[in-house]
């Protein structure tokens, strides 16, 4: 492919043989190591991963993987998802990245989505998943990354070193990964992505990094089955930035590392951030070197922004913040200081991506609403996922003229900034938005862990509350922080653990409706 045409895509299985040309010498640093060669250690370099990338897509190739074959990468945590999906793609192959999280019924569904892939997977996740039996009826073939033998299977180890292959490059527009969205409304949504779309979200989010470039250690603290992780990756490994990848987000796990390595740059869940609010204080001052907070996958509570930032030792600490989703990657962008934070409003999502979005809010006929009016917010991009795999025509009812509906409630501002108030499917009638309201509350009562406002048995708002440790509810500052909040029923408190998430943390707002409702509390 000539020069010009490579620079305007984004091949995955290429971009450490890319980086290993100029940052060889980086050292990617693991929090723990890779399941399937734990004798390497957690200390790399990008010409080492490189190298690990290049003999792993040959046992691939000889294993017999194809170019254009999909094949599923569904094992246990670890950053091995993120080699094994650049090697599968190195080949010419197509990743399709599935949450260690999911249930295996819902696996077991996107499976055969999938119309029988290979699979990749370690015997840990067969025990903990399959009751130990591989899933072979619904795959073409299971290779085993890791662990011991099972019936079924064929370790991949068995196919030996052999001599890495020159990689294979797709046609910009052919799909080269599969990812899959959050399901917080039920069964995930397989969106199939090419190179040139993953290439338009690539190039803003390398703009936006600009100013951290070499200078700065990237840790990496997010879920490797995600597009997002790939597009950072990559950003970082062009610069030549020391990275860290941790696949471990607890507080007590990273304070260590990140005191030995003192990052400049931190992205991990925004559900994962409040969780860190208790390394503020740390000893050591874990948090103290980052110069920049990034969040990708929903909208921050001010109040663990405002907590993360004061804990930075930097003189002018940021919080970037991108909007979008699975299917489209950033559509609007904005960033937060300690000042702005103070005055600022968090519902505001920032100002679509210049040059690769156009927004609009629209009525539910397809009409433009005016700045200040209430509706769906919409988006036109270079970077939309091509398709839903197995269920196109829902895709088709997503895109309407072009535009995408972001399945979001907002409005646009005055000078053209876009503000998130629901989900459209959580959508409370006698509440102007939940997330505002939640916002409030996390602000005012610091014991929360968690809150979310969701619609009862006659639809009347109802919040679900965790708070730190699991301790009681305090019921009488509750209703001080409620007191001008449109009226709510009371709080019902669950345990942090019982909430069902998805995984990049996000609460499962319709099965928590489920659940409650089935519990008959309301």
């Amino acid at each position: 492919m000539p020069k010009s045409a490579a620079d305007r895509t984004f091949q995955i299985g290429q971009m450490f043989d890319n980086a290993a040309r100029h940052n060889g010498s980086v050292p990617v640093v693991l929090d723990q190591p890779l399941q399937f060669v734990p004798e390497r250690g957690t200390e790399w370099t990008v010409a080492s991963m490189a190298e690990l990338v290049a003999q792993t897509s040959a046992q691939l190739w000889a294993a017999g993987v194809r170019p254009s074959e999909r094949v599923a990468i569904y094992k246990t945590n670890n950053f091995d998802i993120g080699v094994l999906a650049c090697a599968v793609a190195r080949i010419g192959a197509v990743p399709a990245l599935l949450s260690p999280a999911l249930k295996p019924g819902i696996v077991a569904e996107l499976l055969v989505r999938m119309d029988k892939p290979w699979l990749l997977i370690d015997s840990d996740k067969i025990d903990a998943a399959f009751d130990g039996t591989a899933p072979t009826e619904s795959v073409h073939q299971v290779l085993l990354t890791a662990g011991r033998p099972v019936e079924g299977t064929t370790p991949l180890s068995s196919f030996g070193n052999p001599q890495p292959r020159p990689a294979v490059v797709l046609d910009p527009r052919q799909p080269s990964l599969i990812t899959h969205s959050s399901g917080t409304t039920g069964i995930p949504k397989l969106a199939v992505h090419c190179a040139e779309t993953l290439n338009n979200r690539y190039v803003p989010q390398k703009i936006m990094a600009w100013p951290i470039r070499r200078k700065e250690a990237a840790a990496l603290c997010m879920t490797f089955v995600h597009s997002r992780f790939y597009n950072a990756l990559r950003v970082f490994l062009d610069y030549g930035n020391p990275l860290i990848i941790a696949a471990d987000h607890d507080p007590e796990h990273i304070a260590p590392l990140f005191v030995r390595m003192r990052p400049g740059f931190a992205e991990t869940h925004p559900n994962t951030y409040i969780e860190w609010e208790q390394l503020v204080d740390a000893e050591h001052h874990p948090l103290s070197s980052v110069r920049v907070f990034g969040t990708t996958f929903d909208a921050m509570h001010p109040r663990t922004m405002i907590a993360l930032l004061g804990a930075s030792r930097r003189r002018s600490p940021l919080f970037w913040q991108l909007y979008g989703q699975s299917e489209t990657g950033p559509v609007c962008f904005r960033w937060f200081t300690r000042r702005g934070l103070a005055k600022g409003d968090a519902r505001c999502v920032g100002i679509p991506v210049p040059w690769f979005v156009k927004v609009r809010v629209a009525d539910e006929d397809g009409n433009r609403l005016k700045r200040g009016q209430v509706g769906r917010i919409e988006a036109r991009l270079r970077a939309r996922a091509l398709t839903y795999l197995g269920e196109e025509q829902r895709y088709g009812d997503v895109l309407k003229d072009n535009w995408w509906q972001m399945g979001d409630m907002g409005f646009r501002g005055r000078w053209g900034e876009v503000y998130l108030l629901d989900r459209e499917v959580d959508q409370i009638e006698s509440m102007p938005s939940n997330l505002e309201a939640e916002d409030v509350l996390m602000t005012r009562l610091h014991e929360l862990r968690e809150v979310a406002i969701i619609a009862g048995r006659s639809g009347e708002p109802v919040p679900v509350v965790c708070t730190k440790g699991e301790r009681p509810l305090d019921l009488q500052r509750w209703r001080n922080a409620v007191a001008d909040l449109p009226l709510m029923a009371d709080p019902v408190q669950m345990a942090f653990d019982d909430v069902p998430r998805t995984s990049t943390w996000k609460v499962q707002r319709p099965e928590l409706v489920r659940l409650l409702h089935n519990t008959n509390t309301h």
